[in-house]
């Protein structure tokens, strides 16, 4: 109540500012028109009269036009053009006052006349735009001169000249803060040489070394460089910048956030920034419209992609999340994470192994999701091709309870997290997932053709997670750290990457194309992982941004292939059509969907063989279920 309070009298201010204005520029023009002489005074008991009633409409116009609603230290080019639609409407409306209801009723020719009415145009735009504007002034160098004395770091703003604008007017509306842009480095020849907010545009990324050098013989040492998303591109070789930067012993920074209504905020510079692929746009009131006031489930939650999801739900306004995690540590890790968030849901966090039915299903009933989001799976390939029972019973059978208890509980969508590796699966970890796969399309059938109430049950597969638990990101990161070597399977080993932000954000909007009910027959769905990237090319790039030169001061050593692994992994097998779902980032694939019964028939022999520990029998029944299976890498 209080800052409404606030507001309402703010705005109340504002008012009576531009009541004021107005007010003060049609007295000016008339006064300034009939230069204070007997005409003047003739009129003056007239313009008394109709002047209350001006003003009311000015108030309006005023407000029509927001600009009694915006905040005088944020003024910009949009509020001065509504300044000028403000004072142009209310000069049409004096031209209607004086030719239309004064002058032919009072004086038979005019009242004011058009040369006062053209006065008080400018005028009107020159009263409501001053003070604002040296508000506006006032907050800039009060900014400006806090962020010069207040230990603010001397910094190279390096990307190009738009990027460098937004930059340099968060630093002076003090969403940023501690740095004070002394020049900017652009990988654009068409911006050098130019001034940019009054900060000089010195030289392309290359100039590094010699405008670090002259600042330093000036006595003005640069301390840090920020680094734009315009500074990422390919054709900018980030890499390189940053192993000059680091030996020059510079804080390297970015700016990542300079679209939409984020605030700029700096961060150190991650692997991620050098995966040089532009993410896909999401559209975050889409993923709102499926998660908020829903009740949902992650299983898995502890894990890298099951607890950006969950806080991805909660971001999307979830009313209620069930974290449910085999790991203490992790789900103790996730909860207390969580409940940082500035959110209203209600959290709560279980242990339980979900190759345990009556566990996953007690859990489901007492809590009746509406989503049901199954991360949980174990996915190192080389573990998994040692144990193959181990792999049948979490992310075959592990996946089967999920789906079960998920249709048991009225939830209206399942979403399991899959692999690209289930593609003509080469490996345990893809064969399992793709079993996965065939059973939660048998039970989306099965579920779409009963009179119950409808649930979709959904894949979605994608590739590598940068800086997921087990991936090579913090495994480059460690043998770095050693002093290496960092160690590669393969030269030619290739790998498609997205972050897990992307991830996560697509699996939802996955499951909000699933629920349409026009989209009833796609139960598997494929992400846009971009081009594929070496994993040579990436370990090289850890190195230089760690300011490391490869082969000179960190050796790659290759190791050779491992159980299970192939050297490129596909999207789509060779027999299964892809369909466009209309969504960018996202695909449909229609792979080969074995009936009920004999994934009925299939499980209860798994069943039988995990109870013999016999990895013959179980390699031979999957194959039996996946034809496409291959035992060894192509």
């Amino acid at each position: 109540m209080t800052r409404l309070s606030q507001l309402t009298s703010r705005n109340l201010l504002i008012a009576v500012h531009d009541t004021a204005a107005t007010a003060v520029a049609l007295f000016a023009a008339f006064f300034v028109r009939f230069e204070g002489g007997e005409l003047f005074w003739d009129r003056l008991p007239l313009l008394w009269r109709v002047l209350p009633y001006f003003l009311v409409l000015s108030v309006v116009v005023c407000y029509l036009f927001k600009l009694t609603t915006t905040k005088w230290r944020f003024i910009s080019l949009p509020d001065a053009l509504n300044i000028v639609r403000v004072a142009t409407v209310l000069t049409l409306a004096l031209l209607v006052l004086d030719y239309v209801l004064v002058a032919p009723n009072f004086h038979g020719a005019f009242f004011l006349g058009k040369a006062t009415i053209v006065l008080y145009w400018f005028l009107e735009v020159f009263c409501l735009s001053a003070l604002r504007f040296a508000y506006r002034y006032f907050r800039y160098t009060r900014v400006r001169h806090h962020a010069m004395t207040e230990d603010a770091s001397p910094t190279l703003l390096v990307g190009r000249a738009a990027d460098a604008e937004i930059v340099l007017r968060a630093i002076e509306s003090g969403a940023v803060k501690r740095i004070w842009p002394i020049g900017i480095l652009s990988p654009s020849m068409a911006d050098r040489g130019q001034l940019i907010r009054n900060v000089a545009v010195l030289g392309g990324m290359d100039d590094i070394e010699d405008v670090a050098a002259d600042f330093a013989r000036r006595n003005r040492p640069i301390a840090r460089v920020v680094m734009m998303p315009s500074s990422f591109e390919v054709e900018a070789h980030p890499e390189t910048f940053l192993m000059r930067a680091r030996r020059l012993r510079l804080i390297v920074s970015r700016l990542p956030s300079l679209e939409g209504g984020d605030t700029p905020r700096l961060a150190p510079v991650a692997v991620e920034d050098l995966l040089l692929r532009p993410s896909e746009k999401i559209d975050y009131a889409r993923l709102e419209a499926l998660v908020k006031g829903k009740a949902v489930i992650v299983t898995g939650g502890g894990g890298s992609i099951g607890s950006e999801i969950c806080h991805r739900v909660l971001a999307f306004g979830a009313a209620r999340l069930l974290v449910i995690e085999n790991s203490e540590p992790a789900l103790y890790a996730i909860t207390e994470a969580l409940a940082t968030e500035a959110t209203e849901a209600t959290i709560d966090g279980r242990i339980a192994d979900i190759r345990d039915r009556e566990r996953v299903v007690r859990l489901m009933a007492e809590f009746r999701p509406d989503l049901v989001f199954h991360a949980a799976a174990l996915k190192h390939v080389p573990i998994l091709e040692r144990d193959w029972s181990e792999g049948v019973k979490t992310n075959i059978f592990g996946s089967i309870h999920v789906a079960e208890a998920a249709r048991a509980a009225g939830a209206a969508a399942m979403v399991m997290i899959s692999t690209d590796k289930a593609i003509e699966p080469v490996s345990m970890l893809g064969l399992t997932k793709r079993f996965a796969e065939m059973y939660c399309q048998a039970l989306d059938h099965e579920v779409a053709a009963s009179a119950r109430k409808k649930m979709r049950l959904i894949s979605v597969r994608f590739g590598n997670v940068l800086a997921s638990n087990g991936s090579v990101v913090p495994k480059f990161k460690a043998q770095i750290e050693a002093g290496g070597p960092v160690t590669v399977t393969h030269p030619d080993m290739v790998r498609y990457f997205m972050t897990i932000r992307e991830a996560c954000d697509l699996v939802v909007t996955a499951a909000t194309h699933a629920v349409a009910p026009e989209h009833p027959d796609v139960s598997v769905y494929v992400l846009n992982m971009g081009q594929p990237v070496k994993i040579v090319d990436l370990a090289e790039r850890m190195i230089r941004l760690s300011g490391l030169q490869p082969g000179y001061d960190i050796d790659i050593k290759f190791t050779g292939m491992r159980p299970g692994e192939r050297l490129n992994e596909i999207l789509f097998a060779s027999e299964e059509p892809t369909v466009d779902v209309g969504i960018a980032g996202i695909m449909a694939a229609k792979p080969n969907e074995p009936s009920m019964l004999s994934l009925q028939k299939w499980i209860a022999l798994l069943e039988q063989a995990i109870e013999k520990d016999d990895p013959g029998a179980i390699k031979a029944i999957l194959r039996d279920a996946v034809p496409e299976f291959r035992s060894s890498a192509a």
